[in-house]
């Protein structure tokens, strides 16, 4: 869901310095070990411990450059979040056909769900939000946000198709992208439920194949 090349060296890189850091703090590399650790275990299951030990930071430290533990999620969401517009954004300016800027995108999707440093953990967002996003407002505005871009986003490729004859006239391109969309969150779930990649890869042929 991510440019996957740019994704994996920010998530190496981070990790190195992590390894190395200092006693002052990068910001930076702090926000994105705290990612990595909600994407693993999830908002409940992450404890105020936890985030300390993967930012290398004291409780009250954490709090004065993050505030609370929720606000240290809805940060690394929007994180993962400018991350996830960027790709969007490649798939809009992308000058291949259709077929071939779905099939690239669905790509590097897969290998950035089956990135974990412990095993496949899908989507940071599909699969840490919507737990969440049934008591809690702002994740739920926030998950809201997230997937209305998503839609939007990938609408502007099957537009572009429309516009020069490789889809139907009255195509719904709206429609198309809202299933592009679902197939999207459904390769984040079957990630993180172990699903071969094989078969994954294998859904996103027949999900292009379909749609185009």
């Amino acid at each position: 869901m991510l440019v996957v090349n740019d994704f994996l060296r920010i998530g190496t890189k981070m990790s190195e310095k992590a390894r190395g850091r200092p006693r002052a703090y990068d910001p930076e590399i702090a926000l994105w070990r705290a990612l990595e650790t909600f994407w693993t275990n999830g908002f409940s299951r992450t404890s105020l411990d936890a985030l300390a030990a993967a930012t290398g930071m004291n409780r009250p430290s954490l709090y004065a450059a993050f505030g609370d533990k929720k606000s240290l999620y809805l940060k690394s969401f929007e994180c993962f979040a400018g991350q996830l517009h960027a790709a969007l954004d490649n798939a809009a300016h992308s000058e291949a056909p259709l077929e071939a800027t779905l099939r690239d995108f669905y790509r590097d999707a897969i290998e950035i769900y089956m990135s974990g440093p412990d095993g496949p953990r899908g989507c940071f967002i599909i699969c840490t939000a919507p737990a969440e996003a049934a008591m809690d407002a702002d994740i739920r505005a926030a998950l809201k946000a997230a997937l209305a871009e998503i839609d939007k986003g990938l609408e502007v490729p099957f537009a572009k198709a429309k516009a020069e004859g490789r889809l139907p006239p009255d195509a719904d391109t709206a429609a198309l992208a809202r299933l592009a969309a679902s197939v999207l969150h459904s390769l984040a779930v079957r990630a993180r439920a172990g699903e071969p990649k094989e078969a994954l890869h294998a859904l996103a042929r027949q999900t292009v194949q379909s749609l185009c």
